[in-house]
């Protein structure tokens, strides 16, 4: 049996506590967060302790920890638990400054290093099959990639002034899947952004809408569609053109069951938000987690991963600002 310890207890914290307790071999030994009533409150559901960060480190026991705090903290909680010999999976983005990011390559960009990235996408089994069809030439090579990513409503303007912006916060989920599906870098990076669903989150020095063209040295392109509210639900599909043809993943819905009629035909709703659509990528993710302290497994997306979305994510803010393409 496996000891973790997870480092905070908000909601994304509370999904991976969750997925431990359904994983064989892993035990949730320690919550910490600096919100007493949240640490103990998900402590009480699975019978973990509540700990501070020094005594879930200094553990021997403990061989895995879990960074699912606020964004601030991850890298410095991130390089903690490497030095104190544990396998880390850490929340994305790995910081929000790329070149504090860079400045740890040492520590957790060397060979060996347990550290796995959340970029959960990549466990999704849709999206999964997208990339097995890719990789298997099913629609010969590939050319250009479409990511559609629009949230069914803004988050809190609070939440917003402490994300680190929409293409840290939100989009560096898609550039990390752009990375993956293109599998060449990414080479030239234009963004055009607004704010069009609420004043707030302009004047809390965001956008909330973007469009993003990524180019390959070999010319593929990828173009990124991300909204803060679409109106019609969670917005999550890609399509993959190759010079045999398509390769698309569509939306997940609540139920397969239609109703057709004269008007037309309604189908059900889209899966409501990312704790729905990406349930089965979080609790994948952490199967793999547990193979990586089994020692079964290296990290299949780690801290380079992190840096280079980051590094897009950088980009992107400031085409966006400038009007410019930058070239990386």
């Amino acid at each position: 049996m496996h000891d973790i310890a997870i480092l905070g207890a908000g909601r994304i914290g509370r999904i991976h506590a969750k997925n431990v307790a359904g994983q064989p071999g892993l035990r949730l030994k320690y919550v910490v967060d600096p919100v007493a009533a949240a640490a103990e409150s998900l402590a009480a559901e699975t019978g973990a302790s509540v700990a501070d960060l020094d005594t879930a480190l200094n553990d021997a026991s403990v061989t895995g920890v879990i960074v699912a705090s606020s964004t601030d903290t991850h890298l410095d909680y991130a390089l903690k638990a490497i030095a104190a010999g544990k396998a880390v999976f850490c929340e994305k983005p790995i910081d929000q400054d790329l070149a504090r990011a860079r400045s740890a390559a040492g520590a957790l960009g060397g060979q060996g290093v347990k550290l796995f990235l959340g970029f959960n996408r990549r466990f999704d089994p849709n999206f999964q099959g997208l990339k097995a069809r890719l990789s298997a030439g099913v629609v010969g090579a590939l050319e250009t990639v479409h990511i559609t990513s629009h949230d069914p409503a803004p988050p809190p303007v609070a939440y917003v002034k402490v994300s680190g912006g929409l293409f840290k916060d939100m989009a560096i989920h898609d550039f990390d899947m752009a990375r993956w599906l293109l599998d060449e870098p990414v080479t030239e990076v234009y963004a055009a952004a607004s704010c069009l669903v609420d004043p707030a989150i302009g004047e809390a020095g965001d956008v909330d809408t973007a469009k993003i063209v990524l180019r390959t040295a070999s010319g593929k392109i990828c173009v990124i569609s991300n909204s803060r509210r679409s109106g019609y639900g969670y917005d999550q599909r890609i399509e993959a053109f190759g010079s045999k043809g398509l390769v698309r993943a569509d939306n997940v819905m609540e139920s397969t069951v239609s109703v057709w009629g004269e008007a037309g035909a309604a189908t059900d709703a889209f899966q409501n938000f990312f704790l729905d659509r990406y349930a089965e990528a979080y609790r994948r993710e952490m199967a793999h987690f547990a193979q990586i302290i089994r020692g079964e497994a290296l990290p299949s997306v780690g801290y380079v991963d992190g840096v280079e979305a980051l590094a897009l994510a950088e980009a992107a803010g400031q085409s966006a600002r400038t009007g410019q393409v930058v070239r990386l």
